[in-house]
């Protein structure tokens, strides 16, 4: 009997050796005679045991790890091809309570097969939401999603209805559905992971969406940084187009819609959706001022249907099991599941899919073990380059939109980036100022330039001289870029900045003099 060994394809895996555990999986299967099927998976996202690796029992699959080409003979020798114990072994795979007390929704086929087998796709759940589609008009698409509580998942929050709806209403013609995957945040990885673990998901959510808005065709904007997830979605959609899921008779509806892969530059301003359909069209990242709105006149001046790939992942699983049952999930007004990525100084980095409402303890702490040097727990930053810093009285708080938006924080794409008490605040909020004049695109003077004078005012700081009237001038800065920026670069820049200086003054003191902020 064939055994099939899994093991993850994903860049996180693959970064610390997966490939070559694959090959001496295979070479040592050989020698041995042993008959092993490699199935290349997803990662299920506890990227501190990668290469994870699992095995398929008739008891079910037994995960081991992290394993390294050197550990394969030993794991042969102990019989793990039918589960045999090890020192890496870490039992039934759904088992592990790391991933047995989350609820996967978005995620919920993470690592489970290949993610480029369609017949496997399908067997787990895919095509069920596409199929019903067709059947539906475009109404009842959209009353789906607005019972689902649905809110952008790339940061903004935006309620997903109103912009569907908005698309739809506009007259007849070309419209576009564009996905944003230019996942630049530090500390995020969760679109990356489904479309390297997942992709069929982003794709069937992306043609329901064209159905309910009367788009027929639609692009996916990827990061040049992520080779791998280029390759991946490119090869989805040609196998997607082959099965009739996409293209000109999409499952033999009479309905068209197409997708292709275009690839970012680089410039994380291109996060920004109006920066994006810039790049899109040939031009400069550069924002556009609003109004109009994309949906009412995005790309190439027709009316556009833009989310994140989260947000789009995230529709099968709605149209599938119904709005209101994914709304049966979260808290206030924050429904659904949120992806948060754990990163930076904690032991246990990776993917956590729960409800809205857990608190930043219970995922720093209960699912990340806390710090990975074992010294204290100081800061972390939530929602990427731009959030705002939480310090250890503020652990309690529940991880959803208006409770973080209430405590001067906000959540983001999900990403948490831990820090122990060794940080020095002073640089971090810097840092977010220099982050700022790298990444702006330049259009507006208050990002442009007060991004560039807020580094240098810091920097005076941080050398002890002026410390008062500098500070105050810090707070002058952050007042102008956060009321006159264009877009959110320029505007939340200071969020970093004034939550560093709020919650830790004792880093801003007068360094030559002794005084305190």
């Amino acid at each position: 009997m064939t055994i099939r060994v899994f093991v993850p394809r994903d860049t996180a895996a693959v970064s610390v050796g997966a490939d070559r555990v694959a090959a001496a999986i295979s070479a040592e299967a050989e020698r041995r005679g042993a008959a092993v099927e490699i199935v290349r998976n997803g990662s299920r996202g506890l990227l501190w045991l990668e290469p994870l690796v699992e095995v398929e029992t008739t008891a079910g699959r037994v995960a081991y790890g992290p394993v390294v080409p050197r550990d394969v003979s030993s794991l042969f020798e102990a019989g793990w091809l039918e589960g045999g114990a090890h020192a890496m072994r870490l039992g039934p795979t759904e088992e592990i309570v790391w991933l047995r007390e989350q609820t996967r929704l978005t995620f919920a086929r993470l690592g489970l097969e290949d993610p480029l087998d369609l017949a496997a796709y399908e067997r787990l759940g895919g095509l069920v939401a596409l199929r019903c589609a067709l059947d539906l008009d475009s109404r009842a698409i959209i009353a789906e999603i607005e019972a689902s509580g649905l809110r952008g998942r790339g940061g903004a929050a935006f309620p997903a209805h109103i912009k569907w709806r908005t698309v739809a209403e506009q007259p007849a013609g070309q419209k576009y559905v564009c996905c944003n995957a230019d996942e630049g945040d530090s500390g995020t990885f969760a679109d990356r992971m489904l479309m390297e673990g997942d992709p069929f998901a982003l794709l069937e959510g992306m043609v329901i969406s064209g159905l309910a808005t009367g788009a027929d065709a639609g692009f996916i904007y990827i990061r040049s940084e992520y080779p791998a997830a280029i390759a991946t979605m490119s090869e989805a959609v040609r196998r997607f187009t082959a099965a009739g899921w996409l293209g000109a008779d999409v499952g033999g509806s009479g309905r068209r819609f197409s997708v292709e892969i275009r690839r970012g530059a680089g410039a994380y301003i291109c996060g920004e959706e109006s920066a994006m359909l810039e790049s899109l069209e040939g031009k400069r990242g550069t924002v556009r001022a609003k109004p109009p709105i994309p949906a009412i006149a995005g790309l190439f001046g027709r009316p556009t249907l833009v989310h994140n790939v989260l947000s789009l992942g995230t529709v099968p699983w709605i149209i599938a099991h119904g709005g209101v049952a994914y709304a049966a999930h979260g808290s206030g007004r924050s429904r659904g599941t949120q992806a948060f990525q754990l990163g930076g100084n904690v032991r246990r980095g990776g993917l956590v899919e729960l409800p809205f409402g857990a608190s930043i303890d219970r995922l720093v702490n209960g699912f990340g073990g806390g710090t990975a040097s074992g010294r204290p727990f100081r800061t972390a930053q939530l929602g990427g380059p731009l959030g705002a810093y939480v310090d250890a009285a503020m652990l309690g708080l529940p991880m959803d939109y208006e409770a973080l938006a209430a405590a001067g924080a906000m959540l983001g794409h999900g990403g948490i980036v831990v820090f122990d008490d060794s940080v020095d605040m002073a640089k971090m909020a810097k840092f977010a100022f220099e982050f700022c004049a790298h990444e702006s695109c330049g259009k507006c003077t208050p990002c442009r330039i007060g991004s560039v004078r807020g580094a240098e005012t810091v920097g005076e700081i941080i050398a002890g001289r002026d410390v008062a009237a500098n500070l105050a001038l810090v707070e002058d800065l952050c007042e102008v870029m956060t009321d006159a920026s264009l877009c959110a670069m320029g505007g939340l820049t200071p969020m970093p900045v004034r939550s560093a200086i709020r919650l830790f003054g004792e880093d801003f003191a007068d360094r030559l003099h002794g005084e305190t902020v």
